[in-house]
């Protein structure tokens, strides 16, 4: 297959919104698969794992390919639920193209805006799928302006459906119809009187923004003259490639109607990988830039993005962006100065895999046989070494103490625990001092539900989890100052050695997120005497030990300026470990001075209840400490916007429940840490 007969697209939505379905029907309707999997009945394709079915709900991307129309269309199906946003964070670093999908009763929702700015980070063309189309309340129009006006979209309608389970194609002026057991035979009409009216108010926003595009096309549309749909779908392809429009298709995926046309929308609309800017490279010290060409004759280099255990091995997936990758290949992972050997090369079928002996630029691909490389890592031709960018994982937020039910499986749990971690960047494990538990953390109480569920299944280690314990941070409530002055003696063997140094430290707070900072060029007494290289190093070594806990809980530090203000020095005794220490006392008693804070996880909430319930579920929300920063009602339904320390929002779903007969839904998102 040629490159630019190769879109690599990734499904992205809001949880519930259809994007396994969706996925589902495009694989059914390109001949991928011969059956349509149901999330509901726990078969879908893409849902390979026991816990997705299970739940119902996608957990991990899921990776495939399908040919449409002579070309091969590879899909990746990403999770809804923000526990998981990871998957979306590491697939949209890797694709060409994303299809976002939209509920289109409820339009734009929280992890909507979350994949959208994903997307946007990277810069990623999209189209979006108004998708539920068939459910009462569902409306194109509504949907398309909760678009632009809450994700500052430039929706453009390309396919409208209609109320009888049709499709308006307003680039060709002709209606879909799909019959057949599963909407696989596609029919096509001419517009009929009834829907003209409807295909004309949405064909000159199509034409106005073709025509903004295009200036040849600007006074055909202004005299409401005939205009090619080869010429339309050229501008609006080019507005979409450069982020400035976002086609917009609709239909109901559940219902088998309107997929066909977004699929050659995709074909029409998305880039091939050719079409995407080259990838920026760096030397391995970061100071020299180079383009990386797609070119399967260049050097290799490509990009682990996801590592995952499958058949109890250990694989990595990989986006090539350069060169050709074949088995027994030797590459190195760039900035880590190791070489590995790649045992297999794989394609991958959600949960399966078909052995390739070669694979080139613009692939996605599963290696085994790498022991080494993790996510974000970048994988090079050894003689030819170049640095991509990273992908960063976020900060999990709640930890919960982990221990197995028999102590025979100790051993094997710690061995457990650190595949899982270092299969998904947002887990993190650590022992509490005090108590000597294991503390496994993750981006929500579902988050970590899935691991320990996992770890039972796949592991055979039967666990059971402690109370949720809250993720903090500490900085400084003021500012502070300590002089400290360090002389012991130290017996080493035989032989006594003095440290002694006097260190001078300064703290004082930043602002909210602005990280971390130190000032590491003091006064030196006796008047005249100056640092070794060796003491300047420890010196701000010291420092940065001091700065690695907060004075209050022991926490991570944020937002902190430490400043080494003086030191003094007593002639040999003044070693590298003396100015290590003393300085690393100074920062501490600074930090103890100026007072600490504590900063709590504070949660990005939204609260959909029904109108009667409104007072109710906004009492609740304000015992919470929520600070309200939004409200709006439609259709029987209040939305309700606003933020929330983490620790007052464990259970919260169980209390909605109560308080709205079980109509009630809530979804968070992390914000930032500060004072809860």
């Amino acid at each position: 297959m040629k490159l630019h007969e190769v879109r690599n697209i990734g499904i992205a939505a809001h949880i519930d919104a259809g994007k396994t379905t969706l996925t589902e029907r495009v694989l059914f309707f390109t001949g991928a698969s011969h059956k349509v999997g149901e999330v509901h009945e726990g078969d879908a394709h893409m849902d390979f794992m026991p816990e997705e079915r299970a739940h119902g709900i996608t957990i991990t991307t899921a990776v495939t390919q399908c040919p449409w129309k002579n070309h091969l269309i590879q899909v990746v199906d990403t999770p809804g639920h923000v526990d998981f946003t990871i998957e979306v964070e590491r697939a949209m670093r890797v694709l060409d193209g994303a299809v976002i999908v939209m509920d289109g009763v409820r339009g734009v929702e929280p992890q909507t805006e979350t994949v959208w700015r994903q997307a946007s980070r990277f810069e990623i063309p999209r189209l979006v799928f108004v998708n539920k189309m068939d459910r009462p309340g569902a409306c194109f129009a509504r949907a398309m302006e909760s678009l632009e006006r809450r994700l500052d979209g430039s929706p453009v309608p390309v396919c409208v459906p209609t109320e009888d389970n049709r499709v308006i194609d307003l680039v060709h002026g002709k209606v879909y119809s799909f019959g057949g057991d599963r909407g696989e035979e596609v029919s096509t009409t001419d517009v009929p009187p009834d829907l003209m009216d409807l295909f004309n108010a949405h064909r000159e926003t199509l034409l106005l923004a073709a025509a903004e595009e295009d200036p040849a096309l600007e006074e055909a549309v202004l005299e409401d003259e005939y205009v090619e749909p080869a010429a339309i779908i050229s501008a609006i392809r080019k507005a979409t490639l450069a982020g400035r429009a976002h086609p917009v298709f609709g239909g109901s995926a559940l219902r088998n109607w309107g997929v066909q046309p977004l699929l050659n929308g995709v074909l029409a609309l998305l880039p091939s990988p050719l079409d995407r800017p080259p990838a920026i490279g760096t030397s391995l010290d970061g100071e020299e830039e180079q383009l990386i060409e797609m070119n399967a004759k260049e050097p290799f280099v490509g990009l682990v993005f996801k590592v995952q255990l499958m058949g109890g091995r250990r694989h990595a997936f990989l986006r090539i962006y350069r060169g050709t990758l074949c088995p027994g290949d030797s590459v190195m992972i760039a900035g880590k100065e190791q070489t590995e050997r790649v045992a297999r090369v794989f394609d991958v079928d959600a949960g399966s895999t078909k052995r390739l002996k070669e694979a080139k630029a613009g692939q996605i691909v599963v290696l085994a046989g790498v022991r080494w490389a993790g996510t974000g890592d970048t994988l090079c031709d050894p003689s030819h070494p170049v640095l991509l960018e990273r992908i960063e994982a976020k900060e999990p937020v709640l930890g919960l103490a982990i221990e197995t039910n028999s102590t025979k499986d100790e051993e094997k749990l710690v061995g457990v625990l650190h595949k899982i971690c270092e299969e998904d960047p947002t887990l993190s494990l650590q022992e509490d001092e005090e108590t000597g538990q294991r503390i496994l953390k993750g981006m929500g109480e579902l988050h970590l539900m899935i691991v320990f569920e996992r770890i039972e299944r796949e592991f055979g280690v039967q666990v059971r989890a402690g109370r949720p314990h809250v993720v903090t941070r500490e900085t400084m409530g003021g500012s502070g100052q300590a002089d400290v002055e360090m002389d012991r003696l130290l017996q080493v063997g035989d032989e006594q050695i003095r440290l002694h140094a006097s260190v001078s430290a300064q703290t004082s707070p930043l602002g909210r997120n602005d990280g971390m900072t130190l000032d590491c060029a003091p006064s030196i007494q006796p008047s005249g005497a100056a640092l070794s290289n060796a003491q300047v190093e420890a010196l701000e070594n010291g420092a940065r030990d001091g700065m690695n806990a907060g004075p209050k809980e022991g926490a991570p530090l944020q937002d902190v300026a430490v400043k080494i203000t003086k030191v003094e020095l007593y002639g040999n005794d003044s070693s590298p470990q003396a100015l290590r220490i003393a300085a690393s006392q100074a920062v501490r008693e600074a930090l103890a001075n100026a007072g600490g804070l504590v900063l709590s996880p504070i949660m990005q909430v939204e609260v959909v209840v029904p109108d009667e319930n409104m007072g109710s579920v906004l009492g609740d929300l304000q015992t919470r400490r929520a600070t309200i920063s939004g409200q709006e009602s439609e259709m029987g339904l209040s939305t309700i916007l606003g933020n929330c320390p983490l620790q007052n929002l464990l259970g919260y779903t169980t209390e909605l429940r109560s308080l709205t007969r079980g109509r009630g839904q809530f979804t968070m998102e992390f914000s930032r840490f500060d004072v809860g």
